[in-house]
């Protein structure tokens, strides 16, 4: 049986098709000459559920997207106060390359924007481990396979990497860059050229919603800390000069990168990644933001919107005799979001229930979110296409639309019904 999850990820790739707008990186040879249809979208949640859709196994390079967990590293390195001391972390307004830093200080802006990126991959660096074989290594560790470079990228940014070399230079006539300049810019952009997939990033960014614990191997790879220091600046600033807007309409942490992916983060919930080459004025893919949008909406993921901490939906599984006949009762609780409604889903999925009659038992459920409607809705359609009978015990009818696609199946119980219908 096929999760509703990846029925929506399929729709919502079909439905933000017409989106064409802008180009592909034109300055970065190897980028302009990226396919500008391949698109591809991805969730995992902290559990380390991953659902993927579209271009699922197109590999392309995290360029500023490696941002973050460079600057991760750093402040486990030099702790936040001296992190402070370096980088800055206040939204610059400029565009990702500016070629400015803090009139005050002369740090850079933010660890988002180029320069301060440069600074942080020099701050990674030591005489006994490179910058580069450090990010590598915890790009390895945080998706659980080995990441290694895209060599043509990494040569076609380093041919044109003018601009790159003057922001380092002007961070090192400014001492505020340890290290030689090249040897700082050439680790920077092939840190920029690792190669990943949609997959790999929803995992990365699920570990930061799961507070710095990587859910496959349950190592702890940041401290809450950081990690919640490190969400701050990417959701103020991981978004260039457009971060105002996309803070206001998307509402979560988030990172671009200039080969078209996003990441975003909803914390203690899930991480998204989304991919698709066409940018627009700000360095952004124009299609991911689109629908990154539409996930937000859809799923419910702004960080502003009101609702309780999430929690398995499932309370627990019985195996029951109803009016003497074998059933399976899925007793839910607290408030259906994404994040809970998906362990139900991956439940049924991976364990599918063994009998005929299903009983969802939502008596001790307080709130549904549109998107854990939606998706229970699909959930019960694919179980009565299996051929199972489906009862719902909803006393507030906290899920009044709750029937499938097709109108048909469900059946409405009582509390009191269902008790004395146990055998």
């Amino acid at each position: 049986m096929r999760s509703p999850i990846l029925d929506y990820l399929d729709t919502l790739i079909a439905e933000t098709q017409h989106v064409v707008e802008g180009q592909p990186a034109d300055y970065i040879p190897e980028l302009a000459a990226a396919d500008p249809e391949k698109v591809a979208v991805a969730l995992c949640t902290v559990n380390g559920t991953v659902y993927a859709s579209g271009d699922t196994d197109h590999h392309f390079s995290i360029q500023s997207m490696s941002k973050p967990f460079a600057y991760a590293l750093a402040i486990e390195d030099h702790g936040l106060a001296g992190i402070r001391d370096l980088i800055g972390v206040e939204p610059s307004g400029e565009a990702f390359n500016e070629l400015s830093l803090d009139p005050e200080t002369g740090r850079p802006r933010n660890p988002m924007i180029n320069a301060g990126a440069i600074a942080t991959h020099a701050l990674i660096s030591s005489e006994e481990t490179s910058g580069l074989d450090r990010i590598l290594e915890f790009f390895s560790r945080l998706t659980g396979r080995d990441v290694g470079l895209d060599d043509a990228v990494a040569a076609s940014e380093l041919a044109t990497a003018d601009r790159n070399l003057g922001l380092a230079y002007l961070l090192h006539a400014s001492g505020q860059l340890d290290g030689d300049p090249q040897v700082s810019v050439e680790g920077y952009v092939q840190q920029c050229a690792a190669s990943v997939t949609v997959a790999d990033l929803a995992l990365m960014a699920s570990t930061l919603a799961n507070g710095g614990v990587q859910p496959h191997s349950g190592e702890r790879l940041l401290c809450r800390e950081s990690t919640r220091h490190l969400l701050s600046v990417m959701a103020t600033c991981g978004m260039y000069d457009a971060a105002g807007d996309w803070l206001t309409t998307v509402g979560i942490p988030a990172k671009s990168g200039v080969a078209g992916g996003i990441i975003g983060v909803l914390p203690g919930q899930i991480g998204v990644a989304v991919f698709s080459p066409r940018l627009d004025r700000h360095g952004n893919s124009v299609r991911g933001v689109a629908m990154m949008e539409r996930l937000s909406e859809d799923l419910g993921l702004h960080l502003m919107e009101a609702s309780r901490p999430a929690r398995s939906a499932l309370r627990e599984t019985l195996r029951v005799t109803v009016e003497d006949q074998p059933a399976t009762v899925y007793v839910l609780q607290g408030d259906l979001v994404l994040s809970s409604i998906e362990a139900l889903v991956h439940e049924l999925i991976e364990s599918p229930p063994s009998t005929d009659l299903v009983v969802f038992d939502m008596a001790r459920v307080d709130e549904v979110l549109p998107v854990a409607r939606r998706t229970s809705s699909e959930m019960a359609a694919k179980l009565l296409d299996e051929g199972h009978r489906i009862i719902i015990v909803d006393p507030e009818s906290t899920v009044a639309d709750f029937t499938d696609s097709r109108g048909r199946g469900i059946e409405r119980w009582s509390p009191e019904r269902l008790e004395s219908a146990l055998g």
